[in-house]
């Protein structure tokens, strides 16, 4: 009763919440250059045959990006493994289709999701017949669901995400969400203490698998690796200094974090790569009344005054930054709440320091302060005092030890996902 109470609701609301968050999407797009790439799919308009889709293949649901890319590490392992298997990648950003797209995977179909009206999940349905979804860390949406199971087609959520806060906000309502909930077939957890939450939203015992996280298995991720023409880049700012990379940055960061740095060693060059790259004149304009001489990556000329920040506003190249820095700090964890995936600074074998936000990273970051894998700054003046500890070669080295250990935990959860979904498939 009251499940269907809330879904009433959530079709009535839906209309409502759609007026309200079109125009700032509609900036976005423009912003992202997001128009043109396909988008009238995201509200059931196609163009082009139905009968030339691949009609029952497995579709894939990531509408972030973060999630798009988590979805094609796992279906790039699944075509590995079954050839002859048909995918569909559906996304919701226009940055997520075109790193889809730009995958270039041998007959993959890349589209946009619909949104959660019932009219435009019955198109997508219509017009691909999928014959199985995987629905990525927490894109559960209940018109779709519901049409699904009208349908018979089973519906997956693989590496289910669980932050602290999200898991307070999905227990409080846990009584109307379970009509939903419910109605995942299988749902892949990331850590056995995640287990009791999915069992109060509804999901049977036998349907929820431990896993591991796809974002942290280090088996089936490249090392970042050095490149010549980086290093020269940053070797045109003095030879033999420090670099203190801050990844993913969010508005208000960028000065703070830049501070810090070089209060910790004048020597040291801040490299701030903000998490949009779109944000650069912003960016800039703010470490410019700072104080700071910035050089944007884009516009790359021989820097030639001090203090110096070398801003990365170019996509696709966090990784390989990663691999030149000697620190890692971050982002989105010290004036923004969530924080950014640290497995890429791990791998890299960096020592990270980590902001007090990273809700989303949880239990990861907690198990990486425990065990003496990061270190943690509150503030501008302690986050100066451990990039001075990061920095110590021997503390780098335990630091960079440990965080491998403490990853080491994931590894094998692509296979342990596909393991899952595999059956799943043939025993349907």
């Amino acid at each position: 009763m009251i499940g269907s109470l809330a879904f009433l609701i959530y079709r009535a609301l839906m209309p409502l919440l759609f007026l309200i968050a079109f125009p700032g999407w509609v900036l976005k797009m423009l912003r992202r250059s997001g128009f043109g790439t396909g988008l009238n799919e995201r509200i059931g308009i196609y163009y082009g045959k139905a009968e030339f889709e691949p009609s029952g293949a497995i579709h894939f649901h990531a509408v972030s990006v973060g999630e798009t890319m988590l979805a094609l590490k796992l279906l790039k392992a699944w075509a590995t493994e079954k050839p002859s298997a048909r995918f569909v990648l559906a996304t919701g950003t226009a940055t997520g289709h075109h790193l889809a797209t730009s995958a270039a995977i041998p007959g993959l179909r890349v589209t946009y999701a619909p949104l959660d009206f019932p009219w435009m999940i019955r198109r997508y349905f219509d017009r691909f017949e999928p014959e199985r979804i995987v629905l990525i860390e927490g894109e559960v949406w209940p018109n779709l669901l519901r049409i699904a199971e009208n349908r018979g087609i089973r519906v997956d959520l693989a590496n289910a995400r669980t932050s602290p806060r999200s898991a307070r906000r999905l227990l409080k309502f846990a009584p109307a969400l379970r009509l939903f909930f419910s109605k995942l077939s299988a749902v892949c957890i990331q850590e056995e203490g995640h287990r009791a939450l999915w069992l109060e939203l509804g999901i049977a015992p036998e349907n929820i698998h431990l896993t591991g996280s796809l974002k942290f298995d280090s088996e089936s991720a490249p090392v970042p690796a050095l490149d010549p023409a980086f290093a020269e880049m940053l070797a045109a700012f003095g030879k033999n200094r420090p670099v203190v990379l801050a990844a993913s940055t969010f508005p208000g960061e960028e000065e703070m974090l830049a501070r810090a740095i070089i209060a910790a060693d004048s020597a040291a060059l801040p490299v701030i790569v903000p998490r949009h790259a779109e944000r650069r004149a912003e960016v800039a304009r703010a470490l410019s009344n700072a104080g700071f001489i910035v050089t944007l990556r884009s516009a790359f000329s021989q820097p030639t005054k001090n203090p110096q920040v070398f801003v990365i506003d170019t996509t696709g190249e966090l990784a390989t930054w990663t691999a030149h820095a000697d620190v890692i700090i971050i982002g989105k964890s010290f004036l923004s709440v969530g924080g950014q995936n640290p497995a890429e600074a791990i791998l890299a074998g960096k020592p990270l320091i980590l902001g007090p936000r990273m809700d989303n990273f949880q239990p990861l970051a907690r198990h990486l302060l425990e065990n003496g894998g990061a270190l943690v700054a509150d503030d501008e003046v302690s986050l100066a005092l451990v990039i001075r500890t990061a920095l110590d070669p021997a503390c780098a080295a335990d630091l960079t030890d440990m965080a491998k250990r403490v990853l080491s935990s994931h590894n094998g959860a692509i296979n342990r996902h596909l393991s899952v979904l595999q059956q799943a498939l043939s025993s349907a």
